[in-house]
């Protein structure tokens, strides 16, 4: 029992220190995620499709609830199990639909709110543009980004948490999502990206 109150007590202090830290200061993380991404059209049948981000994030504190997080992430989008229109050209058949893969380099811009006894809790908001760097046909390996803008932009939100793991460093699990207002279309048709992720990653 005398144990288990010193690992307590010591996780407690280990989280007041890390905070106390972090008021006014600027700290760097790394993160690697789930994605699930769809697209939301009336041109375009689409299912959501697994992929995953990576990426880097600076995050400078302006008080004990507030600060300000860039993220830079390659960005796996896209959708599977349907079809494509754009300019009067389907890109399916009768027979068969396609998985189509769109990867983006992101980049999110977010205020964070810290939030609980240790602030350790936060949601996230804020605009987010990403730059298209490959799209193409799964299952034919066709490369169809001339049909899509390079562009892309919407809102970003979330929720996360983090464990202090060291005098600096925390460990966090974090949900986001994104929902585009761009139209991700390189026509008069309009799609927007949409994409649910689960991220996990360590800052310090």
């Amino acid at each position: 029992m005398k144990k288990i109150s010193a690992i307590v007590f010591g996780v407690l202090c280990l989280s007041t220190a890390a905070f106390s830290q972090t008021t006014g200061t600027t700290q760097f993380g790394i993160q690697v995620g789930y994605n699930g991404a769809t697209v939301t059209s009336g041109e375009a049948n689409a299912a959501f499709k697994a992929g995953f981000n990576a990426g880097v994030a600076v995050e400078h504190y302006f008080s004990e609830h507030w600060s300000f997080k860039g993220k830079v992430l390659y960005d796996q989008k896209g959708w599977v199990d349907g079809f494509y229109t754009i300019n009067g050209n389907t890109f399916a058949t009768t027979f068969t639909t396609y998985h189509y893969n769109l990867n983006y380099v992101t980049i999110p811009l977010l205020a964070n709110w810290h939030f609980g006894r240790t602030k350790n809790w936060y949601l996230n908001f804020g605009p987010y543009i990403g730059f298209l760097t490959s799209a193409e046909l799964k299952d034919s390996n066709t490369d169809i980004k001339g049909y899509f803008n390079s562009t892309d932009g919407g809102l970003d939100v979330g929720i996360g948490v983090k464990f202090p793991i060291g005098a600096q460093t925390r460990f966090f699990i974090e949900y986001n999502a994104e929902a585009g207002v761009v139209n991700i279309n390189n026509g008069p048709s309009t799609s927007r990206n949409t994409t649910g992720a689960f991220n996990i990653g360590l800052t310090f």
